[in-house]
C-alpha cells in the first residue's frame, strides 16, 4: 500500500469472481482509491524505559493517630523484628519493583499527619530522614531504614490530609515537563489507614496532577472503609474536581492491602503496578513524545519499526 501510494497507483479494483466468469464485459464492482497514508508508531512502556525514560518513585507513609500507638503489638506501625508490620511488607513489595526502572534506586520518603520536631507542629509532607534539603534515601531498604529510625520521634496526629504531598511531587513532575523529553516519570506511592480527610483538596490535585507526568498508588492498610478511596480511582469513570472539571487521564489505582497480604511479593506488586506501563505510554502519547533514544531521529521511525 505504502509503495503504491508513493507511485501514485493506490487504487484498487473490487472484483466479484462469479460476476466475472458470468458477464463478458465485466470490469468491476467499484474501485477501492487510498486517498491518504500515514504510518503511526505505537511505541510501548519498555520503549521508553530502554530509550533512557527514569521512573522517579516518592513514598508518602501515614502517620496519623488513626495508625494506633506504635508500642501497642495493635498498631499498624508496631516494629516487630520477627514479622514486618503492613506498611513495611506493603512498601518492600511494592519498591522493590519500582527500584528497577530507576537507575539511582534512590526513594524520596515522606510522612503526613504527624507532629514532628523539634517544635512538635503538625506536617502533612515532611522528609522521614528529617533532612528537607535531601528527603531521598538509598533504595527501599534506605526507606525502610528512616522509617524504623522515625517512628519513635514523631508524634502520631492527624488529619489524614493527602493533597500536600500530591501537590508536591507534581510541582517536580511540572517542571519535568518543561524539558518536553520523555526523561523522568514520578510515581507517588501512598500508604495509609483510612480515608483521607481532604477530599475535595485531594480530588483538585489528581484532576491537575493528570496533565503531568506522573501516577498515583494508593494501598490501603488495615481493616478501615476504604469505600470512598475507590471514587479516587477513575476505573469507574473518570474522576472530576469539585469544579467539575474531569481528569485528563486515569493516574491512580488504589488497592487495599487486606486483599493481597497473603499473595506473594511478585502478586502484590504485580496487582499495585498494573496500570503504570499504561498510564506512561497515555502520558507521552498524549504529549506526541517519543522515547528519547528516537526522539534523536526526527524523521519518524525508521526502516524496520513497526507501525
Amino acid at each position: 500500500m505504502q509503495k503504491a501510494f508513493e507511485e501514485d497507483q493506490a487504487q484498487w479494483d473490487c472484483v466479484n469472481t462469479k460476476y466475472k466468469q458470468k458477464k463478458r464485459n465485466y470490469k468491476n464492482s467499484g474501485v477501492v482509491v487510498l486517498a491518504d497514508l500515514k504510518l503511526h508508531r505505537v511505541h510501548s512502556f519498555l520503549d521508553y524505559i530502554m530509550g533512557g525514560c527514569q521512573i522517579h518513585c516518592t513514598v508518602a507513609i501515614d502517620f496519623t493517630a488513626s495508625n494506633g500507638d506504635p508500642r501497642n503489638s495493635c498498631s499498624l506501625h508496631h516494629i516487630n523484628p520477627y514479622q514486618p508490620n503492613e506498611y513495611l511488607r506493603a512498601l518492600v513489595a511494592v519498591g522493590e519493583v519500582c527500584q528497577d526502572y530507576d537507575s539511582d534506586k534512590r526513594f524520596s520518603a515522606l510522612g503526613f499527619g504527624a507532629r514532628i520536631p523539634p517544635k512538635y507542629e503538625v506536617s502533612h509532607d515532611f522528609a522521614i530522614n528529617f533532612n528537607p534539603e535531601d528527603d531521598e534515601c538509598e533504595g527501599i531498604q534506605g526507606v525502610v531504614e528512616a522509617y524504623q529510625n522515625c517512628l519513635p520521634k514523631v508524634q502520631l496526629y492527624g488529619p489524614t490530609n493527602v493533597a500536600p504531598i500530591i501537590s508536591k511531587v507534581a510541582r517536580m513532575a511540572a517542571a519535568e515537563e518543561l524539558t518536553g523529553a520523555a526523561s523522568q516519570y514520578y510515581i507517588l506511592l501512598i500508604l495509609t489507614d483510612g480515608v483521607v480527610t481532604d477530599m475535595s483538596d485531594t480530588r483538585e490535585a489528581i484532576v491537575r496532577a493528570s496533565h503531568l507526568p506522573m501516577s498515583i498508588i494508593i494501598v490501603g492498610v488495615g481493616n478501615a472503609d476504604f469505600t470512598d478511596m475507590k471514587i479516587l480511582d477513575g476505573d469507574d469513570g473518570a474522576l472530576r474536581s469539585p469544579r467539575g472539571e474531569p481528569a485528563l487521564r486515569d493516574i491512580v489505582q488504589f488497592v487495599p492491602f487486606r486483599e493481597l497480604k497473603n499473595a506473594s511479593p511478585a502478586a502484590l506488586a504485580k496487582c499495585v503496578l498494573a496500570e503504570v506501563p499504561k498510564q506512561v505510554v497515555e502520558y507521552y502519547s498524549h504529549k506526541q513524545l517519543p522515547p528519547r533514544s528516537l526522539a534523536a531521529h526526527a524523521g519518524g521511525p525508521g526502516p524496520g519499526s513497526a507501525p
